[in-house]
């Protein structure tokens, strides 16, 4: 579960197949593919012992016919320009798919940031503010969390900004709570999976009281979806992390193993070293589980064409980002597999971001309640949007998504004009 890699031409069959349902012209094709802005640029560090590293910032805004550019911010010592090229065009088609005002756009830093001292992520993270501070703002690029980053570091973000601009909070989300963040952020991503999941299995004859669910990952997502999905009567019966997974065919009580997992994580442990009545198994093991939903939380392009043939799940939920290769959907399809888009199964965390920024823009925090009810709505909406225009249309739940996306912005850039 380390690869990092998310090469452009990874979506680029699957906008191919919403630019020919649509019949979009070359031109607009042309355009719809080319990022806005590319940036790369030199961070040095001076490390805490006196020596001098050179790190690597970037952000590319894909889109912004619709809103402005909203995207996260990943920390990780692989990510390079074709990476996030690729990321920020998914972020547009996400937030055109959740009719959220914003565009496509991502960012980070080529650093491991477990490698760092505090001071030394801070001192980095605030010069990549200072480098980009021109092009970022609540009316124009809304960072966010994303691989490697987290509250914190949007925090520093914020006290970066405001030397620059003046202190305002709707310039990044996934804040902590005393800098503006929304109640509820945290568990949205992992929340928003598990509704989408119930909604999809209903749709498809699945009932989820009672349904195996196999979730790679046990990370925040992977933790949020599964307690959602146990609540509801899952049998969650297999976790994995980037060691190996764990597997009880009668199903795991999610709360005590996910208290378990935590404590054994602070101690710098994994999963091989969790006690109890069940097995282990590898993270390939896991994704080729006779189960009836698969959750790939973790990383992209695990299901691909060495394992395809191995898949037996009835519904898979893109909760990681293209955990699927082009040519491996094109074979589930083929089979009869039911696949939940990640453009539309983990947009939970994009869409709370957007609640934040509306709070932020208010100055008012909303009470948790109201953001989750927000939250449920918008989801359920798109859900309903994807769900009709995949039966009137006779297509699959990601190309309908890629088509509503596509045909959104599209509207946003012919009423703008050129």
């Amino acid at each position: 579960m380390s690869n990092q890699k998310a090469p452009r031409k990874s979506c680029e069959k699957f906008l191919d197949d919403a630019f020919d349902h649509l019949q979009v012209d070359l031109e607009m094709q042309q355009l719809l593919r080319s990022p806005y802005r590319e940036v790369r640029f030199e961070l040095p560090l001076k490390r805490d012992n006196g020596s001098i590293s050179m790190f690597y910032g970037y952000r590319v805004q894909h889109n912004q016919s619709r809103g402005p550019f909203k995207g996260g911010l990943r920390f990780h010592k692989d990510v390079d320009l074709e990476h996030f090229v690729a990321l920020a065009e998914i972020m547009t088609w996400k937030t055109s798919l959740l009719d959220l005002p914003f565009g496509g756009g991502k960012g980070g830093i080529n650093c491991d940031p477990t490698e760092l001292s505090t001071h030394e992520l801070e001192t980095l993270t605030k010069r990549y503010v200072q480098r980009v501070s021109m092009l970022i703002g609540p009316d124009r690029d809304i960072p966010a969390p994303d691989m490697g980053t987290g509250p914190q570091e949007m925090a520093w973000i914020v006290d970066a900004f405001s030397i620059i601009e003046g202190f305002n909070p709707a310039v990044a989300t996934g804040k902590p709570l005393e800098l503006g963040g929304a109640h509820g952020r945290l568990e949205a991503t992992g929340y928003g999976v598990a509704i989408l999941t119930e909604l999809a299995a209903k749709a498809n004859g699945i009932d989820i009281d009672g349904a195996k669910v196999a979730i790679q990952g046990v990370g925040n997502v992977a933790g949020y979806a599964a307690r959602t999905l146990f609540s509801k009567g899952a049998k969650v019966v297999a976790l994995s992390d980037s060691k190996c997974g764990i597997y009880q065919n009668k199903g795991f009580d999610i709360n005590e193993v996910l208290k378990s997992i935590s404590e054994i994580k602070k101690e710098g442990g994994s999963l091989r070293d969790i006690k109890g009545d069940h097995k282990q198994l590898s993270n390939e093991e896991l994704l080729e589980l006779d189960v009836d939903i698969l959750i790939p939380a973790a990383v992209g392009g695990v299901i691909n064409d060495d394992n395809v043939g191995n898949i037996l799940a009835k519904l898979i939920v893109e909760a990681a980002n293209m955990p699927i290769t082009c040519s491996a959907d094109s074979t589930l399809n083929e089979r009869g597999t039911i696949i939940l888009p990640d453009i539309l199964a983990n947009a939970g965390g994009v869409t709370v971001s957007y609640l934040e920024w509306v709070q932020n823009r208010q100055r008012y925090q909303w009470h948790k309640g109201k953001v989750i009810e927000q939250l449920e709505h918008r989801i359920g909406n798109a859900w309903a949007d994807v769900k009709s225009r995949a039966d009137q249309d006779k297509l699959n739940y990601r190309q309908a998504g890629y088509v509503i996306a596509v045909e959104r912005i599209i509207k946003a850039i012919n009423l703008r004009g050129l």
